[in-house]
């Protein structure tokens, strides 16, 4: 099989790396990729917005499957342009995409398949802002109706703040505040049948102890020993097959990944919000512990034949992803700084401990970084204290001038486990 990822992030390099021990892919490529991401897989230039290229591309590798990974091509309408060109891609048409796209979309939909998520009000305008904000009070979860690049939610005590994040929005989605740990869970879904995968948990912000401003995510482990054993066949049952089967009826069937973020909260659980594709960080952790061939499943979504595979088989590792970012992310981040220890990680802690780039870029023989989230420094282990230390390890060898990183992923869920 002969496999085109689109995207660049350390997403796509899990996903690609996963990709490259599938004994059945024969042929690995990925547009635009990264400098991580040219060590197991080859690198095209296309603008990933662009249906009608990333078409093109596909066609003249002759790719038997393209997977889409990241949120901005699908709500562009991606996955429709290669399907158009007959050839199978991984990902939800433009118009089931607006599950992530739109909030308020993702809404209405919960309310029509009765999924239980957060009460909540969408607003236009500062006046219809304020009745809300007035109505929930404090911690005031407001949300960008749009694509944010993960960063478009403000939970906040200061009202002054959710104010002027509404006001920076054209259409918010302002609802109640959800309490109790967040989980992350993902599902390959071809329109009908849906497989879940399992779930990971990530860290939102930029500091220790959950303090500082949100981000894309600073990283993620798996498995989640404190969770409820019945959680994933309870989110199955009440939250993604639920929400698959409306789509459908609504005739916007949705293929691809479907990704529930859930809050456990103290009267049960409730959706935040839904994604249309892999989560990053999450899915380093995911995937590290996914023993099934990627590729075959994939391929069953994108033809809707999941219902014929075999049930996925996982590693009983645990897996830690933590993010090493540049300076001042996630505000305007640093980019250019040469990436040191690259090579020290591959030595001294594969296979346990291994990077997935993010943002870099290769400048002869220097790898760069070229973004806010640089790298994702991921390692396995017998329980999650094992892979902690594997990871930080590793993380300790990269040497980035300005970085930094969270040194308490996955430590309370060790501690407690």
């Amino acid at each position: 099989m002969k496999v085109l990822v689109i995207g660049g992030g350390a997403r796509e390099h899990a996903l690609c790396r996963s990709l490259s021990l599938d004994p059945d892919v024969t042929s690995l490529h990925c547009a635009p990729g990264n400098a991580g991401i040219a060590e197991v897989a080859e690198l095209h230039a296309v603008d990933a917005l662009d249906g009608a290229a990333v078409a093109a591309l596909a066609a003249r590798l002759e790719a038997d499957l393209v997977v889409v990974g990241p949120e901005a091509p699908l709500v562009a309408g991606v996955a429709d342009a290669v399907r158009a060109a007959g050839i199978d891609c991984f990902g939800p048409s433009r118009e089931a995409a607006a599950l992530e796209g739109s909030k308020a979309f993702a809404k209405d939909v919960m309310a029509a398949a009765g999924v239980p998520t957060a009460r909540s009000y969408v607003c236009t305008d500062p006046e219809e802002a304020d009745e809300a904000l007035d109505a929930f009070g404090a911690p005031y979860v407001v949300k960008d109706d749009g694509l944010a690049a993960g960063k478009g939610v403000v939970v906040t005590d200061d009202l002054t703040a959710a104010r002027e994040h509404a006001a920076a929005c054209e259409r918010v989605v302002i609802e109640e505040f959800l309490d109790g740990p967040e989980v992350s869970l993902f599902a390959i879904t071809d329109g009908t049948t849906v497989v879940p995968l399992q779930p990971a948990q990530d860290f939102k912000r930029a500091l220790d102890g959950d303090e500082g401003p949100n981000t894309g995510g600073m990283g993620a482990y798996s498995p989640l020993p404190w969770a409820d054993p019945e959680l994933v066949s309870e989110v199955l049952e009440h939250v993604l097959q639920p929400t698959v089967d409306e789509l459908r009826k609504r005739g916007t069937p949705f293929s691809g990944l479907l990704y529930a973020g859930l809050a456990i909260t103290s009267r049960g659980m409730r959706v935040i919000e839904f994604n249309a594709r892999f989560g990053d960080p999450e899915t380093q952790v995911v995937l590290a512990r996914l023993r099934t061939p990627l590729a075959g499943v994939l391929r069953a979504a994108a033809r809707g034949t999941l219902a014929d595979i075999e049930p996925l088989r996982w590693s009983g590792d645990a897996a830690v992803t933590v993010v090493v970012a540049s300076h001042n992310y996630p505000g305007t981040p640093r980019t250019g700084d040469p990436i040191e220890g690259l090579d020290a990680v591959a030595t001294e802690d594969a296979p346990y401990a291994y990077v997935l780039h993010a943002g870099t870029a290769q400048d002869g023989d220097r790898v760069l970084s070229a973004g806010g989230r640089v790298l994702s420094v991921t390692a396995t282990g017998t329980d999650l204290t094992q892979a902690r230390e594997r990871a930080y390890t590793a993380v300790g060898r990269i040497g980035l001038d300005g970085g930094q990183h969270r040194t308490d992923i996955a430590a309370k869920a060790a501690a407690d486990a």
